[in-house]
């Protein structure tokens, strides 16, 4: 049976996923319409939150589902390199945002 707090995480990574497809969504509608969006905070405001989405729903679901232990291994693996994307994706994005732009 489902505990408050397993219920309150996985609708935590779903919310997570709505709002990351909804952002992406919404840049792909104003990229049609000829406005410019702002690249630098593509990342932030749609992989984000969809890819933390992805790795909160993919933490709770073996324990939930009764999995196997390799399957949980498995899991957590994919877990951890999707975490050390994440955190390339925003030490690379940080450091673009503080590169002094070129005045020539």
């Amino acid at each position: 049976m489902l505990r408050f707090m397993d219920l309150s995480v996985l609708v935590m990574g779903c919310a997570l996923l709505l709002v990351g497809l909804g952002s992406r969504r919404m840049q792909w509608t104003k990229g049609r319409k000829g406005a410019n969006p702002d690249h630098g905070m593509r990342f932030f405001r749609a992989w984000l939150p969809l890819l933390m989405g992805v790795g909160v729903i993919g933490a709770e679901m073996p324990r939930l589902l009764v999995a196997p232990h390799p399957v949980v291994l498995i899991v957590d693996t994919l877990n951890l390199v999707l975490a050390v994307t994440v955190l390339v994706l925003v030490l690379r994005a940080i450091g673009r945002r503080q590169r002094p732009a070129n005045l020539d």
